[in-house]
């Protein structure tokens, strides 16, 4: 996805918590996983829905699907517009194999919000 002309957005405090990215006269909201957050807005709503969103979300369990089909439960260890790191999680175990899975910005369709 092409992100030349998307527009970052930071919250009061500077921490970047996404881009606004044109789309004909509106806006969409991206968030920091490169997920549209909603359809066309205009500038403020795509700026408060950003805000809205947070980083919090960042820390939340998530579930990547492997080759065979099944789903591992991850983290988020590395977060960027170059790539995303899902770490897989290992319930905070001393001494438990470090096992990292690289993925493309945006976040692929494997990646999604742990299902509970």
């Amino acid at each position: 996805m092409e992100q030349s002309d998307w527009i970052e957005h930071r919250r009061h405090d500077g921490e970047r918590v996404g881009w606004i990215r044109m789309a004909g006269e509106q806006f969409v909201p991206v968030d920091l996983l490169g997920r549209e957050l909603s359809g066309p807005v205009d500038w403020l709503e795509a700026e408060e829905t950003l805000d809205r969103a947070g980083i919090g979300y960042l820390a939340d369990l998530y579930e990547l699907r492997q080759p065979d089909g099944s789903w591992l439960r991850v983290r988020l260890a590395e977060v960027s517009p170059e790539r995303i790191v899902a770490k897989k999680d290992d319930f905070g175990a001393v001494g438990a194999p470090q096992l990292y899975y690289p993925l493309p910005f945006p976040a692929p369709e494997e990646l999604r919000p742990l299902r509970r």
